[in-house]
């Protein structure tokens, strides 16, 4: 099985985060990626220089002729900058894409601390897509906004995760690399339990992405049929070598190694 995404996400020029890490880890782990962008941004390691909206009929109609001709195993969505184009996208994809999975990355700050959602945006995003997602995976920052309060350190993970499982996705994936430690732990709640994945925390400033990259690694293996556990933990790993294997570019926070798997020696 292929596998096919549909990713609704901004384009990140400096190739590093949104759809173009999207299309990378989409692709190196055997699925197809087709895409629906909702703005551009000029942008490298160093920062976002500039942001372009596309207007939503246009993101509506992107999504529209991928779905009508393409399909989707799954969708994932990256930024939406602000409540009109949330708006957008959840009515296309409840036309379009009723009964597909839906992978939810709450894209608020980038790297360098540039805001991507406007603050007025996350009442939206709270109330009307993440009712609809089947994985959601907030960071810390991102998780703290949705619900309004403070993470009161690592034993308050579990009561963080359970205050987002009850805003109404299926599942909930908290990113723990914000934290402090030698090991990184992101935990997933879903309807039957809790499960933890810990990996070593990496010393490098080479991880802008992580966050679209995971997202979009874990809706490859659920569009190829994967049960959503072993799906973060194939992604998991593939991020943990990403990292690893960083090439180092650029004067800022560098991408990862997204084609580590289809790479030659």
């Amino acid at each position: 099985m292929v596998g096919r995404v549909l990713i609704v996400a901004g384009s990140d020029s400096g190739g590093g985060a949104g759809i173009q890490a999207d299309i990378k880890s989409v692709s190196a782990l055997g699925a197809f990626a087709s895409t629906a962008i909702t703005a551009l941004t000029a942008q490298n390691t160093e920062g976002v220089h500039g942001v372009m909206p596309v207007p939503v009929e246009f993101i509506d109609q992107q999504i529209n002729v991928v779905m009508n001709d393409i399909g989707a195993d799954c969708v994932k969505t990256g930024m939406l900058h602000d409540a009109p184009v949330i708006e957008t996208v959840v009515a296309a994809l409840k036309r379009d894409a009723p009964e597909t999975p839906l992978v939810v990355d709450p894209v608020m700050v980038a790297k360098g601390g540039a805001p991507l959602l406007q603050d007025e945006a996350v009442t939206t995003l709270r109330d009307k897509l993440l009712p609809c997602a089947t994985l959601l995976t907030p960071n810390v920052p991102e998780a703290e906004a949705l619900v309004g309060r403070t993470l009161q350190g690592e034993d308050d993970m579990e009561a963080l995760s359970r205050s987002l499982f009850d805003l109404g996705p299926d599942a909930v994936l908290l990113k723990g690399g914000h934290m402090d430690g030698a090991v990184v732990r992101d935990m997933l709640i879903t309807e039957s339990g809790i499960r933890v994945y810990e990996n070593p925390r990496i010393d490098t400033v080479h991880t802008h992405g992580t966050g679209c990259t995971l997202a979009s690694s874990i809706a490859a293996g659920i569009a190829k049929g994967e049960e959503i556990e072993h799906a973060v933990e194939r992604a998991e790993a593939f991020l943990h070598t990403a990292i690893q294997t960083a090439p180092g570019l650029g004067r800022g926070h560098g991408p990862v190694n997204h084609l580590h798997t289809v790479q030659r020696s």
